[in-house]
């Protein structure tokens, strides 16, 4: 036997005893957990469900990978398909999960949830008098959703306050408008995406066009402040607009198939016009990607508060049982091959946000009104 087949035989007997040594390993901890089971069963002061037991170890396990993989029965994974078809009402808010509570992404823009004065980063601690801590995610989505026109009361933890906040919120059937447009002064053409949707790049395009063909703007501001995100494939179309060759984006994973990279085509909607893009902690995943890629190009200048560090890919995956998990397959990583995730963006320029709400007047509003300043020097 040669040497090289030697060391091929050798690496295989050690690469066998680590998958067996593993394999025992596995059985071992799963013969231990029936063994806690059992315990539980016969031992513990209150009476359980066992079945219950288990779905809470599945979420657990996959709560225990990142804030955004979830286990959802075959009740609740039902229940999203019934979302759907407009049979409930929603508040307008991006959630995950944070140190057992629910921790908001992102209120989207024009809901109720935005109206109520739910912010960025705020932590729901209660859902109608019910604790939220020890339910899963989407336990809590679940008590979150309800007929249209009625009402809810959510406890809120904000970072800065003393006091819990109690917020009373009209559930109803959630139709954003993804795009609003403004020629503001000094002809500076504001736009303003509130989430990437199917239509949202079709309907920024149309905005853009229409200015280039009549107002003829000096400059453009991006608004993606409180944009929870939404598809990939708009985020990739947005930063086209604006660019002209170049990544745009990257995402890997375990699987082959997630590793997948995005180029820009030839074409700048505005001509290379002068570009700022505003962003805050409730700017998430899509819209990271779009203001990290013209961060990254130079083809912006960034401004506002720090995003909040979404970056990864989540497929729904449907079980045997009728349920189904959502878990995490890639993450997205910018033009010079940064991870977003769990780091965000950051802005080139920080000013940190006074204004209490985003009506289109630099007047009460220190981030646009900065904005508008910088490009008219």
């Amino acid at each position: 036997m040669n040497n090289a087949l030697k060391i091929l035989f050798i690496f295989f007997l050690l690469s066998k005893n680590v998958y067996a040594k593993t394999s025992e390993n596995l059985y071992e901890k799963i013969d231990l957990f029936s063994e806690v089971l059992e315990k539980i069963k016969k031992e513990y002061v209150d009476e359980v469900d066992q079945s219950e037991m288990i779905d809470s170890a599945i979420n657990g396990a996959l709560q225990s990978l990142d804030p955004y993989s979830a286990y959802m029965n075959p009740e609740i994974f039902k229940g999203i398909e019934t979302d759907t078809k407009g049979e409930f009402g929603g508040l307008g808010i991006e959630v995950g999960m944070e140190a057992g509570v629910v921790k908001v992404i992102s209120p989207i823009a024009g809901t109720p949830a935005e109206k109520a004065g739910i912010k960025a980063g705020d932590y729901i601690v209660k859902i109608d008098g019910v604790q939220v801590q020890g339910k899963t995610l989407m336990e809590a989505v679940k008590l979150m959703r309800g007929p249209v026109g009625s009402t809810i009361n959510l406890t809120i933890r904000r970072k800065g306050e003393k006091k819990a906040l109690e917020k009373n919120i009209k559930r109803e059937i959630i139709q954003v408008q993804s795009v609003e447009a403004k020629i503001i002064e000094k002809n500076i053409g504001y736009l303003r995406l509130k989430a990437f949707n199917n239509n949202s790049s079709n309907q920024l395009v149309k905005k853009i066009n229409k200015f280039e063909q009549k107002d003829k703007p000096v400059a453009y501001i991006l608004d993606l402040r409180n944009n929870p995100g939404g598809l990939l494939t708009q985020a990739i179309n947005v930063t086209d607009f604006f660019l002209t060759d170049g990544e745009i984006v990257s995402t890997k994973g375990r699987r082959l198939i997630e590793n997948r990279r995005f180029f820009a085509k030839k074409g700048d909607k505005v001509k290379g016009k002068p570009l700022i893009v505003l962003i805050n902690g409730g700017s998430a995943s899509a819209s990271e990607i779009v203001a990290g890629a013209l961060k990254d190009h130079k083809r912006a200048i960034v401004l506002g508060e720090h995003t909040y560090g979404k970056g990864s890919v989540q497929s729904i995956i449907p079980l045997s049982d009728g349920g189904g998990i959502r878990i995490t397959v890639s993450k997205y990583y910018l033009p010079s091959g940064k991870s977003i995730s769990e780091v965000g963006v950051a802005p080139d320029i920080f000013i940190e946000e006074e204004g209490k709400d985003f009506k289109i007047d630099s007047s009460s509003d220190n981030q646009l009104s900065y904005a508008v300043k910088l490009l008219t020097i």
